[in-house]
């Protein structure tokens, strides 16, 4: 995850210029994603905010190919999510959270998604978040996510996973400690 990054949390001007171009390109070639929005606004409230160009710089390094998705007109913050077609491919083979890492005995994987969502600055899409995600593209037909899940659920042992087959969008469950190569999670962040 960017190590050279993670310990400073701010972007040299030359990063910072580089991710602005990858973003304004993926805005344009996306229209569709955010109607009736601006890049010249969005550049603007990115250029003032340079944590939140880390994060979005980390989920890009990760795979996630962020790009805007919303404007909160009572905030006045524009909302990124990964949009990559499948999740993004820095952030799989995870289980769900650091209970669920550290309850297994062996075979651990690396990291866990809340973990990573938080060392990131991002949060894990809810399943009302991978739902309007998935009405702006098809995503995850080969691969699944993480989302976020309810305490009464995680309390019990399981964990939340979304991903779209036969041109629906599923939400399944699955214990925690789980994790697999194609499975990640896709991340969500107000700017």
């Amino acid at each position: 995850m960017g190590k050279s990054n993670s310990n400073k949390k701010k972007l040299s001007s030359e990063q910072q210029a580089a991710l602005l171009a990858t973003l304004q390109s993926r805005f344009e070639k996306n229209m569709p994603r955010h109607k009736g929005l601006e890049w010249k606004a969005v550049e603007a409230k990115l250029k003032a905010s340079g944590d939140k160009l880390w994060s979005l710089q980390i989920m890009e390094e990760t795979g996630g190919e962020p790009d805007v998705v919303g404007f909160d007109k009572k905030t006045g913050e524009y909302t990124f999510y990964d949009c990559a077609p499948e999740t993004p491919a820095g952030r799989r083979n995870v289980c769900y959270d650091r209970e669920a890492l550290d309850a297994r005995k062996e075979h651990k994987p690396g990291d866990s998604a809340v973990d990573m969502a938080a060392a990131i600055g991002i949060s894990i899409l809810t399943e009302e978040q991978y739902r309007a995600l998935q009405q702006l593209g098809k995503f995850d037909l080969k691969t699944s996510s993480w989302v976020d899940t309810p305490a009464a659920i995680r309390k019990l042992g399981g964990a939340l996973f979304c991903d779209r087959r036969y041109d629906h969008v599923f939400l399944y469950h699955n214990g925690a400690s789980s994790y697999y190569a194609v499975r990640g999670f896709r991340g969500a962040l107000s700017v």
